[in-house]
């Protein structure tokens, strides 16, 4: 019981300035730049949401129907994935960067272009090698890491083609929570 209202107190407490607080300027600018420079080198598109905490509708749905919040974490990443219209890309193969501060924790969603060649494995370790730096409370590192990460796959299976244009189809700038 004590968990589980520390949580929700947590989330309570939290709210869109922490992200702006913690995400500063100069931060969401090298983020910013970090995604252009991935994008230049293959077709897809990477989006970064950052949020401070749940909206109260998931916390309401962890205390009475005691759905774990790493279950909740992930329904709201393909939430926001479907709200900022990652899934709407030509070739199908935008990715989310989801980051929720509250509790630390980071979930990638990758487009069906994707996920048709890339391993469900391979984006699961992804997540265990970022999980250490926010776990440490190095959001801007570990949100660099995850654009580093995410640019593999997709330089592997959608590599720019010089001469076709790559067309930039969703904003670099990542949207704060």
């Amino acid at each position: 019981m004590f968990t589980r209202l520390r949580t929700l107190l947590t989330h309570l407490w939290l709210d869109e300035s922490d992200t702006r607080r913690i995400i500063g300027p100069q931060t969401l600018d090298h983020l910013t730049r970090s995604v252009a420079s991935s994008e230049n080198q293959h077709s897809g598109e990477i989006r970064i949401f950052v949020e401070a905490s749940l909206p109260p509708s998931y916390l309401w749905r962890h205390l009475t129907q005691g759905i774990p919040l790493t279950a909740l974490t992930r329904q709201r990443a393909l939430m926001m994935f479907s709200k900022l219209g990652i899934w709407d890309t030509a070739d199908n193969n935008g990715v989310l960067i989801y980051l929720l501060l509250a509790e630390r924790k980071i979930e990638l969603v990758a487009d069906r272009g994707v996920n048709a060649v890339v391993d469900p494995a391979q984006w699961e370790d992804m997540v265990r090698r970022m999980g250490a730096a926010f776990a440490a409370g190095q959001f801007e590192a570990g949100l660099a890491q995850a654009v580093e990460e995410v640019t593999a796959p997709l330089k592997q299976h959608f590599a720019a083609r010089p001469g076709l244009g790559n067309r930039n189809e969703l904003p670099d700038t990542p949207e704060l929570g």
